[in-house]
């Protein structure tokens, strides 16, 4: 089997980012963003999604968390793209309802080529940590435009807003990894068209 493996350079006046994405691994990391409850979150994407992935990102930290959240979204939505290639053999839907204690979240994927983000949650704190609750929203949507992918975030029900995110970013790995997965029986793209 081909290695599904992509690593993304991507630096700008804000930001300098290496991310490298395993899609066939044993969800092992390695994280240092300088946001602590962030590396928290890609660290839980990681695990659950069974993916490898490394993440070295420095920051204008000392203006906010925005552009390294945001740009981090871009790079790895870019290592997605990459790493899924030609999307032959894939499933391309994924799907997850993730529980949280009181939490539970839904989420979807396709990997269809076109980009989308439906995205519903309340958030009842500005901050977890260091990290802004406003940029849960803007980091999905830079995955899912740079990955071209559908992905759908709802928040059923939820109290505890650590919990709403955590319970955001494993329901993603989930959906991502089913969506990624191959199946022998799909010897093409799933697409009427031929192509996705």
């Amino acid at each position: 089997m081909k290695k599904r493996i992509a690593t993304v350079h991507r630096t700008t006046g804000e930001t300098d980012i290496e991310i490298t994405l395993n899609l066939d691994g044993k969800g092992q990391s390695d994280i240092d963003t300088g946001i602590g409850f962030f590396d928290h979150m890609l660290d839980a994407f990681a695990r659950h999604g069974l993916f490898d992935l490394t993440v070295k990102c420095e920051g204008d930290l000392h203006v906010d968390c925005h552009h390294t959240i945001e740009d981090v979204g871009i790079v790895l939505g870019e290592a997605i793209k990459e790493a899924v290639g030609d999307k032959r053999g894939i499933k391309r839907y994924g799907s997850f309802l993730l529980p949280m204690d009181e939490t539970l979240i839904l989420a979807a994927v396709d990997l269809c080529g076109r980009p989308y983000l439906a995205f519903d949650a309340n958030f009842t704190t500005d901050r977890v940590g260091y990290f802004d609750t406003e940029m849960v929203k803007e980091f999905f949507y830079a995955v899912s435009y740079a990955a071209m992918m559908n992905l759908h975030l709802k928040e059923m029900y939820g109290e505890n807003n650590h919990h709403i995110i955590e319970a955001m970013f494993k329901g993603f790995a989930k959906a991502l990894d089913q969506a990624t997965s191959l199946d022998p029986r799909i010897e093409d793209v799933l697409s009427t068209k031929g192509v996705i």
